[in-house]
């Protein structure tokens, strides 16, 4: 008798099939198109979207979801433009959006508890990201989920700034139920974005 054990991934530290690879160097791929050279926001969610209109850098657009609300955030509308043309002018703001998960959250991952876990025990790989390649001028948070973990970042020395909307993360979940609470926290965040680009000038 033979039994297969799956590898953990890198990017989200989750057991991981061939296809979960797969799409994980997918996703890296269609974001590194559109990192700009100079990180003036890092936008951070906690994990990947399951859908790829959700996610904004996949190829082919779509803008559904939290996609749709940071492009709003950024002041950038995808009317009338390429998808191609939507994310180049998101670039040239100097945002890039990445997550803790690098990967969408498996059904199977267990609780709410254990999805906290598995975002804690990411913290360390991302802080070293942050501090040695990313390099941003500040960091936003855009999840409830990340809100148990601020004291964790804030400790970890990112070497930026965190901007959070009050003591909070920017609520900018894609979930139906809070579409209006979502909306407000977009406005909120374009307005912190302004003051801080206010702030640097």
């Amino acid at each position: 008798m033979t039994t297969t054990s799956l590898l953990h991934c890198d990017g989200c530290g989750q057991p991981a099939s061939p296809e979960h690879i797969a799409k994980r160097l997918e996703r890296l791929e269609w974001t590194t198109r559109y990192r700009p050279v100079h990180i003036a926001t890092l936008l951070l969610g906690a994990a990947a979207p399951s859908n790829n209109a959700e996610f904004l850098y996949a190829e082919g657009g779509g803008f559904a979801g939290q996609a749709r609300y940071l492009l709003a955030a950024a002041g950038v509308s995808p009317a009338g433009k390429s998808a191609e043309a939507t994310l180049a002018e998101f670039q040239r703001g100097g945002f890039l959006l990445t997550y803790v998960l690098e990967c969408p959250i498996d059904p199977s991952a267990g609780d709410a508890a254990a999805v906290q876990a598995l975002l804690s025990a990411r913290l360390p790989a991302l802080a070293a990201r942050v501090r040695r390649s990313l390099r941003p001028k500040k960091l936003v948070p855009i999840s409830r989920l990340l809100e148990p973990l601020l004291g964790n970042l804030e400790t970890l020395g990112l070497g930026c700034p965190i901007v959070l909307d009050g003591n909070k993360p920017f609520a900018l979940d894609p979930d139906e139920d809070v579409e209006d609470a979502a909306g407000r926290a977009v406005g909120r965040l374009r307005q912190a974005l302004a003051a801080a680009s206010a702030t640097a000038r």
